[in-house]
């Protein structure tokens, strides 16, 4: 699959999602749309690649959880503290891997780059710590301002911060990263 599919198939659902709130300002139409674009986002990957990559399956499990959950009760809690949710379980995970001596970032990441254990202890520690601070600024955003806020920044604030984030961690990288081994292609 190219990355500008891949790159559709993520965030596409999201993108739908801003929208439709947008256009109707009516949270309960948006997270029909979030819910139906995720189902097919994932059935596509699947399609594409007989396998869904285990990030959007994990997220996409959970919009379809917590967003059917905000439908059935007609209750937007649900779908305004799944990213907390979300963001705290990620931060568990990894700091329940440190503890316990595995790196489970490795796991995930390992095929974009090689980086030697003590780079990936580097980067679980501060991507934990900047999962639980997503979890912090969506807890004051859904609980201070109004929807519409608050689905701006899912959109417009969370992604290029998450962006930005991952760019960050470029030094630890280049840093820690392992030489390619031998008869490997770059």
């Amino acid at each position: 699959m190219n990355h500008l599919t891949k790159l559709v198939l993520e965030m596409g659902p999201l993108v739908l999602f801003f929208a439709v709130n947008a256009i109707t300002h009516d949270l309960m139409s948006a997270t029909l749309v979030f819910v139906v674009a995720t189902i097919v986002a994932l059935s596509v990957s699947f399609l594409i690649n007989r396998t869904v990559p285990v990030m959007p399956l994990i997220g996409g499990v959970f919009v379809i959880v917590f967003g059917g959950l905000t439908l059935y009760l007609q209750d937007d809690l649900f779908i305004k503290i799944k990213p907390t949710i979300v963001n705290l379980m990620f931060a568990a995970i990894l700091f329940g891997g440190l503890a316990t001596g595995k790196l489970f970032l490795k796991l995930v990441l390992e095929s974009a780059f090689r980086a030697s254990d003590d780079g990936w202890r580097i980067l679980t520690w501060r991507w934990g710590l900047f999962f639980i601070a997503l979890a912090i600024a969506n807890e004051i955003v859904w609980r201070n301002f109004g929807t519409d806020f608050w689905v701006a920044f899912k959109v417009w604030g969370v992604t290029p911060i998450t962006l930005l984030f991952g760019f960050a961690q470029v030094p630890v990288i280049l840093k820690y990263q392992l030489p390619e081994e031998d008869g490997a292609e770059a």
